[in-house]
């Protein structure tokens, strides 16, 4: 069992940055490949990056490339979600997910309880 907690949400007006953290504890937290998700308002959740467990793969959703950056600190047990030139269609709640499917983006079985964020128009 992986328990996941995230932190790091918050307002932001657009074009500046935000980074989400995402700890991770439980058996062999740091073994999992790791992602973000998002939900907007009326919207279904969706894939925004994901990282392999060793660091060195990752992959974003077209909508956020060149923008945001996944990455991971095994050390701390820790994944991040660092989040520039935010724009108002950013705004979601943001959701850890460990022992996603990096080819499909499927999501893994464990989920955060999500971190707000929002960027006004």
């Amino acid at each position: 069992q992986v328990q996941l907690v995230e932190s790091g949400g918050g307002l932001v007006q657009a074009g500046g940055s935000l980074r989400l953290s995402c700890a991770a504890s439980g058996r062999a937290a740091s073994s999992y490949n790791m992602a973000w998700f998002r939900q907007a308002p009326g919207k279904e959740r969706e894939f925004v990056a994901a990282v392999s467990w060793t660091g060195t793969i990752t992959g974003y959703a077209d909508s956020v490339k060149g923008r945001f950056t996944i990455s991971r600190d095994n050390a701390k047990n820790t994944v991040y979600l660092q989040m520039n030139n935010l724009k108002p269609e950013d705004t979601a709640v943001y959701y850890c997910n460990s022992g996603v499917n990096l080819v499909s983006r499927d999501a893994g079985a464990h989920w955060g309880q999500g971190t707000q964020v929002t960027v006004p128009s």
